[in-house]
């Protein structure tokens, strides 16, 4: 990755945030839910991931019927 949180904690997570998207459309659920857990508790700009965003938006529908998807979606 370019440019991670961990080097560049303004923008980074959100590069991530559009990685993780591209993973979600690929297919690559693996990579994208643990990419999701890490924004979950990373403090960032926009798009913030929050359990709403992740059950309405359409970026995420490859990710709909993964347990760990699920999950993210009913935290608080």
């Amino acid at each position: 990755m370019l440019m991670p949180a961990s080097k560049e904690p303004r923008v980074g997570p959100s590069y991530e945030d559009t990685l993780a998207r591209i993973e979600a459309q690929v297919g690559e659920k693996d990579a994208a839910i643990t990419a999701l857990q890490h924004l979950f508790v990373t403090s960032y700009s926009s798009p913030v991931v929050t359990p709403a965003l992740l059950r309405l938006d359409p970026d995420w529908d490859n990710l709909r019927g993964d347990p760990r998807f699920q999950k993210l979606c009913e935290e608080k």
